[in-house]
């Protein structure tokens, strides 16, 4: 950002820790963003005349003489038709050079969508993903989390449900990214031919940590753009949440606040309620469903982050290798969705409820199975059915890789039902077998 007239600036810093610095200022505002020594910073604390900034690339070559430039306003992105297809920084600058953005200039992290203009989700949000579609399925306004260990392929996960997922826009939000992973979704995006309806906001390894704070901020005010102002189905995939509040806590800990559960800042869920709570459904027709990746350490689900994010949001998805098939799966044991009744079997074809609880139930028999084989008793005939059900559910719906529609899982799901089971111990209602049962 340029100089202009009239802009405050000082010269007496008062004091500089790795991230941020201190100094008397008077008419500054929240959030409001200035340059310290050259570097762009953002207010993050004011109390009476002294003003707390954070340095978005850390303080070092500051001194307590270096010049501090306040802009006057708070971060902002424009906002245009023209941000589809495109690639931004934090900052909502092009990252692949290419033309800047004209259009309309709007404040990030403004606040959410008044509830009395909010409806109640109805419309399904497709993924192609059986684990999410067919057992955990996702409606439009709602918010969940991927909750994933580190090694899981999460990345491509959120790539294939960009890909997949059935809206008008998608927008990510990628925060602490490796230049591999920013490559792999721009070269996978550009390759099938989608990059028309898909926007990007992204920060890497590479790029100063505390940079991550602006990117869900960006990524849903472009959002807000595209369902409030165009009525249009958005998805905001968001990854990862985890990079995210590490920031948060960096900032926090530079700044001396005394830090919460596992080195969390006090504010962690207020900081991530303000992101998850912009997901909406509005009556022009348009929404903003925010799907999340939250990486585990260790698979510790206690540790702040996810225990925070579970009280904000309506269910989560969870990825597992499964061990027969060396598949990765949604887990249908730990994920939830709490807004599927909301569309299955009202949006989806009729026998979807019964259909998704009897498979999760044969899935857990199958469970039950595997636990008696290890500790070596006999197993039943209908124990044997149970495992090999499970391993093609597994293989042929539950694996990530497996892209049908609702109405494929369905059918599969039922061949699989006749394949090993009988009428009986499939336990649907009646009227729902004679109709879809399939002999094979």
């Amino acid at each position: 950002m340029e100089t202009k007239a009239f802009q405050k600036i000082y010269t007496k810093i008062d004091n500089i820790t790795k991230a941020t610095v201190s100094l008397r200022a008077t008419g500054v505002g929240n959030d409001e963003l200035a340059s310290v020594g050259g570097k762009l910073a953002q207010v993050v604390k004011i109390s009476g005349d002294e003003v707390t900034l954070q340095v978005f690339e850390g303080t070092e070559g500051v001194a307590t003489d270096s010049e501090v430039v306040f802009y006057g306003e708070a971060p902002k992105l424009k906002v245009s038709d023209d941000l589809a297809g495109r690639f931004f920084n934090a900052y909502g600058e092009p990252l692949e050079g290419g033309a800047s953005i004209e259009g309309e200039e709007r404040e990030i992290g403004g606040p959410t969508v008044n509830p009395f203009k909010r409806i109640q989700p109805s419309e399904l949000i497709a993924t192609g993903i059986a684990g999410i579609d067919l057992n955990n399925t996702i409606v439009s306004g709602q918010k969940i989390p991927f909750f994933a260990d580190p090694d899981q392929p999460y990345n491509q996960v959120m790539a294939m449900v960009a890909m997949r997922a059935k809206a008008d826009k998608i927008i990510l939000g990628g925060m602490g990214m490796t230049n591999d992973d920013f490559l792999y979704f721009r070269n996978l995006f550009e390759n099938a031919g989608v990059l028309d309806h898909i926007v990007c906001f992204i920060n890497t390894t590479e790029n100063p940590p505390v940079e991550r704070l602006l990117i869900p901020d960006m990524a849903l005010t472009a959002a807000e753009y595209f369902a409030v102002d165009k009525g249009e189905k958005v998805l905001v995939l968001l990854s990862d949440m985890t990079s995210y509040a590490d920031a948060l806590a960096i900032v926090s800990n530079r700044m001396d606040q005394i830090p919460s559960k596992d080195s969390m800042p006090g504010s962690l869920y207020s900081d991530l309620a303000k992101i998850y709570e912009k997901a909406v459904q509005l009556p022009n027709g348009g929404s903003i469903t925010i799907i999340a990746v939250t990486t585990l350490s260790g698979g510790d689900i206690t540790h702040a982050v996810p225990d925070n994010t579970g009280y904000i949001t309506e269910g989560q998805l969870f990825l597992r290798r499964d061990s027969d098939t060396g598949k990765v799966i949604v887990d249908p044991f730990r994920s939830l969705s709490r807004l599927k009744q909301l569309v299955i079997g009202k949006k989806t074809r009729e026998d979807h409820p019964q259909v998704m609880n009897a498979a999760v139930r044969l899935f857990s028999d199958a469970a039950n199975a595997k636990t008696k084989l290890e500790n070596g008793f006999d197993l039943s005939d209908y124990d044997e059915r149970a495992l090999k059900f499970a391993h093609d559910y597994s293989e042929k719906l539950l694996s990530i890789d497996v892209n049908i529609d609702v109405t494929e899982m369905l059918d599969t799901a039922w061949t699989l039902f006749s394949k090993y089971f009988n009428k009986t111990e499939v336990a649907i209602k009646e009227s729902l077998t004679e109709k879809y049962w399939q002999e094979v």
